[in-house]
């Protein structure tokens, strides 16, 4: 095992022994590097194994993690890092091994043993109510018979907390007012208001801008400095390097390595979490134009788009763009200004109010999203779970459900049992989809391995345009190169592609052009090859109108 023990000299921030509850607001610890070495660390876990069924999570893991420092945990989907901290977080119970916490032993039954003991836990989706407000969604859960919870006291203590910690958040708003920033940050002070100081974080950058990202990473490193221990789960390595005091790696269940910023890079962390060099993610540069491949007619044509959003409200305000073969259209944008809608009703998911779409010539205006599949079109969508897949289903189950009633995977109105175990395998190995195999339960798959099993069936049939969403949000390297390789295959073979992500840098990467939506509307085309990512994020801001300069095809 290659591991890269961190020095000695760390200096840590104070225990949890003298500490007060968190809602009395006690005043701001000096940042750790003023702190002599504590004697024992905040978390400490020892030979921590967990199977499921055949499938090995985790292999006698030890991990601990130092008051006063960001602890980042890197790995591929499927190394055992959620597993690893839903044991942390009382979610999982291990099969053996101990948990410490500030050198006392732990049993943590249940997520109310884990806050007792002051471990909360950020997820990637996060469990609030949108209609309620910041202050009910805090103390749901928190009721007890007989006892009136005053609200009023409550929201002094969040709006305190919100301020101390620089949080930003109104405890009177209502969670659907909120974007999707400064809900993460509502999870974070209800874990605060909870008394958490082991905060443990899954992916929290792979639903946010790249500003919010920015925003919570400082959060991450000032609350640090107040003597929190962080624990910072994430694939965007630039970040890892960022914000982490130390780096663990996990692979196949195993710790391999424990490093520090100063003491490694990209291209190692990445080697360390897959085993091998990955040339694409590591060497080479963003921007770097990719093969050209000569492009034909338009496969896509949208001519003055307007639709509505979730609230009614204009979403598309005229929309106008083409797609040809042999093409990939990017489309950039700050969450939330006309992407989602963009996508749905390319796929005919959402009905169009004005404007027309068609696909190799044929009006597709507000067809069915069954009749659209039939033209052609893939759609890899925005949330795999709540549009792509069905997590109770098995693979073979989800493998067939855009072609289960044309052969050869039926015959008449019967499945052809062969033709489908055939063809999920072959997906299964075409896309490296590591499972025990075709029978299990898609939802025990890891997040990138259930976006590769995605692809392949969207990819499937040869489709003549593939609409992908964020193809990429929170998978790791590893899964991140094969599925940019994949899109490169298709455009290569003569798709066209619109791609849709908030990932600045994958769209410079994949991208022959590059359209910027703002509110709804087109603010700008160009060239994704020179394009300057600065000029970008200013047309992302509603600034400037680059579409009418470049005088490029939209």
């Amino acid at each position: 095992m290659e591991h890269i023990r961190a020095p000695n000299s760390l200096e840590l921030g104070p225990g949890m022994k003298d500490r007060h509850p968190i809602t009395h607001h006690p005043s701001p610890i000096t940042p750790p590097s003023h702190h002599p070495v504590t004697p024992s660390p905040a978390v400490a876990m020892r030979g921590i194994s967990k199977r499921f069924g055949s499938v090995v999570a985790n292999d006698r893991v030890d991990f601990e993690a130092s008051w006063g420092e960001v602890h980042a945990l890197v790995g591929e989907n499927g190394a055992g890092k959620s597993t690893l901290m839903s044991i942390l977080a009382g979610l999982y119970r291990p099969d053996s091994g101990e948990v410490e916490i500030d050198g006392a032993p732990a049993r943590l039954r249940s997520p109310r043993d884990a806050i007792a003991r002051g471990i909360g836990m950020v997820y990637q989706h996060f469990m609030l109510v949108e209609p309620f407000t910041v202050t009910e969604n805090v103390v749901l859960g928190e009721q007890r018979s007989g006892v009136d919870l005053e609200l009023g006291r409550v929201e002094r203590e969040l709006a305190g907390l919100s301020e101390k910690y620089g949080l930003g958040i109104d405890p009177r708003a209502r969670i659907w007012q909120l974007s999707v920033g400064e809900q993460q940050r509502v999870e974070i002070l209800r874990l605060l208001y909870l008394g958490a100081r082991i905060l443990v974080f899954d992916e929290p950058t792979a639903v946010l801008t790249p500003q919010e990202a920015r925003s919570l990473l400082q959060t991450l490193r000032g609350m640090a400095a107040q003597g929190f221990s962080v624990v910072f789960i994430s694939h965007k390595l630039d970040e890892v390097l960022e914000v982490a005091d130390r780096i663990s790696v996990l692979r196949r269940g195993e710790i391999v390595a424990t490093t520090r910023p100063a003491e490694t890079d990209r291209r190692t962390l990445a080697r360390l979490m897959v085993g091998r060099e990955l040339a694409e993610v590591v060497e080479q540069p963003a921007s770097e134009p990719h093969e050209p491949v000569a492009q034909g007619d338009a496969v896509l044509e949208v001519r003055g788009l307007y639709a509505l959003g979730e609230k009614g409200l204009p979403a598309l305000r005229g929309i106008d763009l083409d797609v040809r073969t042999g093409e990939t259209l990017g489309i950039a944008g700050v969450a939330g200004n006309g992407q989602r809608e963009l996508a749905e009703t390319v796929t005919g998911l959402r009905s169009v109010t004005d404007g027309s779409l068609r696909i190799d010539g044929k009006e597709l205006t507000n067809r069915p999203a069954a009749e659209i599949a039939r033209a052609g079109v893939a759609h890899i969508p925005e949330d795999r779970l709540a549009t792509g897949l069905i997590g109770g289903m098995d693979l073979s189950e989800n493998a067939i459900l855009r072609g289960y009633a044309r052969p050869p995977l039926c015959s008449g109105p019967f499945l052809a049992s062969k033709a489908v175990a055939s063809f999920t395998d072959r997906l299964i190995a075409d896309h490296d989809v590591k499972t025990p195999g075709r029978w299990a339960k898609l939802r025990t798959l890891s997040g990138g391995n259930q976006q590769k099993l995605l692809l392949g069936r969207e990819l499937a049939g040869e489709p003549r345009l593939i609409v992908a969403v964020h193809p990429t949000r929170g998978v790791d390297v590893g899964a991140t190169e094969a599925i940019h390789q994949a899109l490169r295959d298709q455009r290569a073979r003569g798709a066209a592609i619109l791609l849709i992500s908030e990932d600045l840098d994958e769209l410079l990467a994949l991208s022959d052009r590059i359209v910027v939506l703002f509110d709804g509307r087109v603010m700008g085309a160009m060239p994704a090859s020179g394009a300057d990512p600065e000029e970008i994020g200013l047309l992302m801001a509603g600034i400037g109108n680059r579409e009418s300069e470049v005088g490029t095809r939209v």
